[in-house]
């Protein structure tokens, strides 16, 4: 049994950290720009292992590695060659670690039995992370199965020769992209476990349009896709699309939203107000009766909404 599948069968909640970009951010952080957080990575490393460090202190199970937007195609954009790339792409596992080691260090042997050994997931973002326009939310872009595969291909590789534990396949927009990544998980990674998270607008389907009903069943007919789920989508649409998602699948779900904003890809800025209508700890609990077992917080959520998750919850 792998690491993440023993997680979720041996827990009732798993919890999640939160945002990464949108956190930095918050602490005075300039995160504009196509690399958006991951210019951190070259720039001041030890910021991005911090503020792991604090989610994990707030009660979250899974440190999620800073690769979403660092991908070896935005990297060489930046001026990386493809070495540098990949070593930028392992070392955002090695943050990971290092905070796990620091935080693990810091307990008593009290505190370590009262908490699951944190499992380190490797992002792996939608092409549109790259694209830097917004259209996460929208799925708007147009690449082949192949095209697909020969852009995740060589980050899936690092972060999974770093040492993660498994994959965080993340804020998918886009059917085909989901599928082509599926099948390179088959092809050519088929020991390693994940979980696919699709952005939506609306109850029933996923940004591009695609029927939650429809991609439910893809991920469901994966053997290495353990849980599935929303992210980075309004707290107000999760319980119509879990029920989507449950009426084709089983599996574990997954639920990671957004404060409810909404995002100007043109400005990268958020707009609108938040949903304070429910804290994330209220509307997690509605979302595990209907069937979201790991848990946690995308953009613009905080370390302080991970603690009250995490207190409450487990």
């Amino acid at each position: 049994m792998g690491k993440f599948k023993e997680i979720l069968v041996s827990n009732d909640y798993i919890i999640l950290d939160g945002a990464l970009g949108t956190e930095l951010e918050n602490r005075g952080y300039d995160v504009s720009g196509k690399l958006w957080s991951a210019k951190y990575l070259l720039e001041n490393p030890k910021v991005i292992q911090d503020l792991h460090e604090d989610y994990l202190r707030a009660g979250a199970d899974i440190v999620t590695t800073s690769s979403y937007q660092a991908t070896v195609q935005g990297l060489e954009d930046h001026g990386l060659s493809e070495v540098e790339a990949l070593k930028t792409i392992a070392l955002t596992v090695d943050l990971a670690k290092n905070a796990r080691d620091n935080f693990w260090q810091s307990l008593s042997d009290d505190e370590k039995a009262k908490r699951h050994y944190p499992l380190i997931a490797g992002d792996v973002g939608p092409y549109a992370a790259y694209l830097a326009d917004g259209s996460e939310y929208t799925g708007d872009y147009q690449l082949s199965k192949e095209a697909f595969k020969d852009f995740h291909r060589s980050r899936i590789k690092a972060l999974l020769l770093a040492g993660s534990d498994f994959l965080a396949i993340e804020t998918m927009p886009n059917v085909v992209e989901a599928q082509a990544l599926i099948e390179l998980l088959a092809d050519e990674f088929p020991d390693t476990e994940a979980y696919m998270s699709f952005t939506a607008q609306n109850t029933s389907s996923i940004s591009d349009g695609t029927p939650i009903e429809e991609v439910a069943a893809l991920c469901d007919s994966s053997q290495q896709v353990l849980a599935l789920g929303i992210n980075c989508s309004r707290p107000a649409i999760i319980s119509g699309l879990l029920k989507g998602l449950r009426a084709a699948t089983q599996k574990p779900l997954v639920t990671y939203p957004n404060s409810g904003e909404v995002y100007d890809g043109a400005t990268q800025t958020w707009k609108s107000s938040p949903d304070n209508s429910h804290t994330l700890c209220e509307n997690s609990q509605v979302w595990h009766q209907l069937g979201a077992k790991v848990v946690g917080g995308c953009c613009r959520t905080r370390p302080e909404d991970i603690k009250l998750l995490a207190t409450k919850l487990k």
